[in-house]
């Protein structure tokens, strides 16, 4: 029961440094207002710390528990609601205005393969030199590429020019 100062926020037993507090026992009976150092007593008693839980209340709201098993417990918390978090990513793949049948197709295959992992999928259409006029082109190359991969995504962007490059998103089926 000696303070710890590794508990970043939190502030337990000697740490605390106000006159009175408002304490919580450890079955969670409220035992009243009462002076900080009566409060400690009574943790030492229980063989308890006394953690410092509503430290902007007036008085602070103090609790009597075990704070290895407080934190314990909070850090289980924090990795089940970070398990629980859906995470994704933007996965590109790049493509050609005469990009072959056989070519699309492996690419298409890649494709599904980021969608099923729930990764989302910029198609990113490049354009050199001259065949920037041949714009219809590679739409119907991404019109293929929505076609092929329409059991399993939903186009998030719509096909659309930035400079010599012509861009697309899709996104995994709900």
């Amino acid at each position: 029961m000696t303070p710890n100062n590794n508990a970043g926020k939190i502030r337990i037993n000697q740490l605390i440094r106000v006159r009175e507090v408002r304490v919580i026992d450890s079955e969670g009976n409220q035992l009243g207002i009462m002076p900080i150092e009566e409060a400690l007593l009574a943790a030492v008693d229980a063989g308890l710390d006394l953690v410092e839980i509503s430290p902007n209340a007036e008085p602070p709201v103090c609790k009597i528990m075990d704070f290895g098993r407080f934190k314990y417990e909070q850090t289980k918390k924090q990795a089940e609601a970070k398990k629980k978090q859906a995470s994704f990513q933007i996965k590109e793949i790049k493509v050609r205005p005469k990009t072959s049948d056989h070519d699309l197709d492996v690419k298409v295959n890649h494709i599904i393969r980021f969608l099923e992992k729930k990764d989302k999928v910029k198609i990113s259409l490049l354009f050199r030199g001259r065949e920037v006029t041949l714009s219809h082109l590679g739409r119907e190359v991404l019109e293929k590429v929505v076609e092929k991969t329409k059991d399993v995504s939903i186009v998030e962007q719509e096909p659309k020019m930035e400079g010599r490059i012509m861009m697309m998103v899709l996104a995994p089926k709900a």
